[in-house]
């Protein structure tokens, strides 16, 4: 009989947590029947159709986005729980699998841990309810153990990606694709993420402008939206622009937003540079080793546990943007060093963390914990 999985989601967005959900779903429709629970509107449930999974609407939050009382949102998943007879109900975050610990319920809750974030005690002891974790990097597993989360009940199942969607390819036109303002011969570097203080944008504006001093063939191509409406989310994405219109250098830089051509964007660009100051096991680390673009990223959370300094990648301190500068700059200078290091993160990716290893640790799990 068919395992019937439902998927709990809490933001309506696509962003690293969703993608690698439904990579997974991809895989394996044939094998599992899922159900999503999710906000009724918006690029994930677009996503949900197009991929045929059926979708029940559920948000913790009402329709002017205040979050809902906790008693009834756990009544309305209860209630869909029992219409949708699901055999395990997986909560997709952090925040999620809290929710479903809470139930009362003797149904069989799993979860994903994404985040590495400060927790208290009820948090931690609503995890320790769902019957098993997954957690996406052995730096998240530890962390939240060492907030006295059940080590037991969690296991590490690490992210995959689609290594034939994301794969190297010949150079796209740059000038129709980014800017006009990008020449053949220039050097570009792209940052791919969420706009927000934890994903270290402005350390990377920081250093390329610092470049910039010396040389003028660095362009900064920063992909993302900022989600956050607080005046300091807002106030971070305009020092983006502050800091190149200081240095006078505002034409490198290339603020693009929300795109969904990011395998093209990478066949285009020279580097990855992700400065972020806390990655749980970041997605756009595994797409661009898998793209065949070098990277340059900070040694924080489960990046080594992905790429190793001086073998698939360069690994800098967290919020140096010195440090980073030079590490630009190694990478400009190094042309030979920086394709062999990006042939080996390519090697790395196929042998360990494609799409059909994650998906099938997966299956492994849900079938285990479903007897």
């Amino acid at each position: 009989m068919t395992i019937r999985v439902g998927i709990l989601f809490e933001f309506p967005s696509l962003n690293g947590g969703e993608h690698s959900m439904l990579s997974v779903v991809r895989q394996l429709r044939d094998t599992f029947d899922f159900h999503a629970l999710a906000p009724e509107s918006g690029p994930l449930a677009n996503a949900l159709a197009e991929l045929q999974i059926p979708h029940t609407p559920f948000s913790v939050r009402d329709a002017s986005g205040t979050k809902r009382p906790a008693d009834e949102i756990l009544i309305d998943l209860e209630q869909h729980q029992r219409t949708l007879k699901t055999g395990i109900l997986h909560a997709n975050s952090l925040s999620m699998a809290r929710l479903t610990g809470q139930l009362k319920n003797n149904s069989c809750r799993t979860g994903h841990l994404r985040d590495i974030m400060r927790l208290n005690r009820s948090v931690v002891s609503d995890l320790n309810h769902n019957k098993r974790l997954v957690a996406v990097s052995q730096a998240v597993r530890d962390f939240h153990h060492q907030q006295g989360l059940d080590a037991a009940r969690c296991e590490v199942i690490y992210n995959g990606v689609d290594i034939e969607a994301f794969r190297p390819a010949q150079r796209t036109d740059r000038c129709h694709l980014i800017s006009p303002a990008i020449g053949d011969e220039d050097f570009v570097v792209l940052s791919v993420g969420q706009i927000c203080l934890r994903k270290g944008q402005q350390v990377t504006a920081q250093a390329v402008c610092e470049l910039l001093k010396h040389r003028t063939d660095i362009h900064l191509v920063i992909v993302g939206e900022r989600f956050s409406a607080k005046q300091e989310s807002r106030d971070y994405e305009d020092s983006l622009r502050q800091i190149f219109a200081a240095a006078g250098v505002s034409e490198h830089l290339h603020l693009l937003g929300y795109r969904d051509d990011i395998p093209q964007l990478m066949n285009a660009a020279d580097l990855l540079v992700h400065s972020a100051h806390q990655e749980p096991f970041g997605r756009v680390l595994l797409e661009a080793a898998s793209s065949g673009l070098p990277i340059i990223a900070t040694d924080v959370g489960g990046t080594a546990e992905m790429l190793h300094d001086g073998v698939e990648a360069t690994l800098v301190r967290a919020n140096e943007s010195g440090d980073l500068a030079a590490a630009i700059r190694q990478a400009m200078d190094s042309p030979a060093r920086l394709q062999r290091l990006a042939s080996s993160a390519r090697q790395r990716i196929c042998d360990s963390f494609t799409i059909k290893i994650a998906s099938q640790q997966l299956a492994d799990f849900w079938s285990w914990v479903s007897r």
